[in-house]
This record gives structure tokens, sequence and C-alpha cells, in this order.
């Protein structure tokens, strides 16, 4: 975890690990977790932040009462990864648009260990702007590539539209 640089300033922070495993048919990625997130170590630790209720929702999952290594755990049994397209930033509180002089994720070295996989879901916006173009530098388009409306309590959509969207990932890849 990362220390403050100073007062008034930005911190630098060092992302999660990605949570996977090799039979991973999705793998849904953000931006880059937010201090909360980062402060308990776990991913989507804010508690108002949407991520467990929609995944849940979308797989038919008890995520939202599970404790945070059983979320893992059903996550891995389901074959859903995670991670962050930003590895590393400086950040003055949680929001993206204060992202500051971004270390993008090794994303190709994940996909290779990943044969299995068939869609990739970006969680908001900035995820999405930042891992489409990682993904078109390395060339490949094997997989569904979904921009899905972000789980952060910053965004308000309604929850249901947001759900809407989500279930997008249960449809079978053209």
């Amino acid at each position: 975890m990362a220390e403050a640089v100073g007062a008034g300033q930005a911190e630098r922070w060092q992302g999660l690990t990605p949570q996977f495993d090799a039979q991973a048919r999705w793998l849904l990625l953000g931006s880059f977790p937010g201090v909360a997130s980062l402060k308990s170590q776990q991913y989507y630790g804010h508690p108002r932040n949407q991520f467990w209720r929609l995944l849940g929702d979308v797989f038919g999952l008890p995520l939202i009462v599970a404790a945070y290594e059983d979320r893992l755990r059903l996550l891995r049994q389901q074959r859903i990864a995670l991670w962050d397209v930003i590895q590393e930033t400086e950040r003055e509180g949680s929001l993206d648009s204060n992202i500051r002089d971004p270390l993008h994720s090794d994303l190709g070295g994940l996909l290779a260990r990943l044969p299995h996989l068939e869609t990739i879901g970006f969680n908001g916006g900035t995820a999405a702007r930042l891992g489409m173009r990682q993904l078109a530098a390395l060339g490949e388009s094997r997989w569904r590539v979904l921009a899905l409306p972000s789980s952060s309590p910053a965004y308000t959509m309604a929850y249901d539209d947001k759900l809407k969207a989500w279930q997008s990932l249960r449809q079978s890849p053209p």
C-alpha cells in the first residue's frame, strides 16, 4: 500500500494483484481501485460500490453477503477473473478524473495465461477507453469486448439500468 507523498499532494498508489484461474471465461477490468479498496486490499471495497451486487445478480451468486475471500472463491468457481487496466498511478482521492501518470497493467501477459477466455468486460468508461487501447496495441480481437456502465457510486445511473447492461455478460459470444 502507498504512503502519502506529502500534505495536499497526490499519492502514488500500487494496484491490486489480478484474481484469476487459468480456466476463466470472463475477465472484468476496472480502471484503478479507489482509496477504500486500496486500504482494505479488496476489489470494490467501498460499501456503496455496486460491483458485487451487480455481478451477484447477473450470475446468481450470493456475493453481496459473502466474505471477501468467499467472493473471490465464488468468482473462480464461475470462471470469472478480476483486474484493473492501471497497475500504478498518482491520484488524490478515488475519482478516475484525478488519475495522473498511470502505469498500465500487463494486460497482454494476463491474457496469455487465460486460454479459455471468451469475454472481457470493462467496468466504466475510463477502463474501457484505456483497456481498448491496450487490446488494440496487442493486435488481438478474439474476445467479445463489452464496455459496461461503472459500478462506482460516482456514476449515478439507476441500478436497474446498470444491471440491464451488465446482463450482457451472460450472453453467449458471437
